[in-house]
C-alpha cells in the first residue's frame, strides 16, 4: 500500500493542530456548541468511501483504537467491524469514559466526557468526529474542546493533556484510517 503526505501544519502550531487543512481548522463542528476554552483539531486523508469510515467511528463503542496497552487495559481494538453494535445513538457508551452526544447518520458523531474519574483528571470534554468527502475517498477530522477555569494550573493541565492527545489521537486516526481502506 502506498502512503500519503497528509497535510500538515507547522510546527509552530503543535499540539493544537496536526494534520488539518486551514479550512478544517475554521470549520465550526458540534462540539463548539456551547464550549469554551481550548481546541484541539486532527485530520487524516483515507482512502476509503465515507460510510465505510463511518462504520469504523461505530466500532469506537468496543475499544479507543489508539494504544491498546495503554488505554485499553492491553486488549486488542477489534480489527473487524461488528455490526452487531447496530447504529450510533445519543447516550451510549464510547471507549469507557465517554457518551454519544448527537450523531449525524454518515457525516459525524459528538461524545462527551461523562465519567466522573474522567471528568476529575481531563475536565469537561467534547469531541467530534468528523467524516467529509474527499478526492480518492474522504477526510477523517477529530475535534476537541476542553472546557477551561482560567487558573495557572489549569493551563499547565491543558498544555499537558494536548501533547498527550496529539500522541493518542495521532494513532487512533491512523488506525481506523487502516482499516477502513482495509476493508
Amino acid at each position: 500500500m502506498v502512503r500519503r503526505t497528509f497535510v500538515q501544519a507547522p510546527f509552530s502550531r503543535l499540539p493544537t493542530v496536526w494534520g488539518a487543512t486551514p479550512d478544517e481548522v475554521d470549520r465550526r463542528y458540534p462540539c463548539d456548541e456551547g464550549m469554551h476554552g481550548d481546541r484541539l483539531v486532527r485530520a487524516v486523508s483515507v482512502g476509503a468511501e465515507p460510510g465505510t469510515v463511518f462504520a469504523w467511528l461505530g466500532n469506537l463503542r468496543a475499544a479507543p483504537y489508539s494504544y491498546d496497552w495503554f488505554d485499553n487495559f492491553g486488549r486488542r481494538s477489534p480489527r473487524r467491524l461488528l455490526t452487531h453494535l447496530g447504529d450510533l445513538a445519543p447516550g451510549q457508551r464510547v471507549m469507557t469514559i465517554f457518551e454519544v452526544d448527537s450523531v449525524e447518520p454518515g457525516r459525524s458523531v459528538t461524545i462527551s466526557m461523562t465519567s466522573r474519574p474522567g471528568r476529575a483528571l481531563f475536565g469537561a470534554v467534547r469531541v467530534t468526529y468528523a467524516v467529509t468527502p474527499a478526492d480518492r475517498g474522504c477526510r477523517l477530522v477529530a475535534v476537541l474542546r476542553f472546557a477551561s477555569s482560567g487558573t495557572r494550573l489549569d493551563a499547565t493541565r491543558r498544555w499537558v493533556m494536548a501533547w498527550g492527545d496529539l500522541l493518542m489521537m495521532r494513532k487512533q486516526l491512523l488506525t481506523l484510517r487502516d482499516l477502513s481502506e482495509g476493508s
